[in-house]
């Protein structure tokens, strides 16, 4: 019985250190890529709402979140999912329309406009 209390404490720390090793990770990415600096605030609130809500975003914040890199974006998603307002939210939902919402852009961002 005694043995089991144990594992559950370890298991409970190791949870617990590598979500504070994941937080300061993205911390560090974030931190290091100036991904705070790199998009207007209008268009983070349109990336926001394609990622967390229901709502699209513009052919000029896709350009500004392809500008931001996808290292950057990832982190600010993995770092948004860790704020305990978002819970509740299904960080695989979260994740799913985080690529979803890149894939676009890049795509929109990547194909030839047409020739006026």
């Amino acid at each position: 019985m005694a043995s089991l209390n144990v594992y559950s404490v370890l298991v409970v720390l190791f949870l617990t250190c590598g979500a504070v090793m994941a937080t300061k990770e993205n911390d560090q990415i974030i931190k290091e890529n100036n991904c705070e600096t790199k998009m207007g605030f209008p268009c983070v609130l349109e990336a926001f709402t394609s990622i967390f809500e229901t709502g699209s975003i513009s052919n000029k914040c896709c350009g500004e979140l392809v500008v931001l890199g996808k290292v950057c974006h990832s982190a600010l998603v993995k770092r948004t999912l860790e704020n305990p307002l978002f819970k509740y939210v299904s960080p695989e939902t979260i994740i799913a329309q985080s690529i979803q919402t890149w894939n676009n852009c890049l795509a929109l961002i990547d194909s030839p406009s047409p020739s006026a």
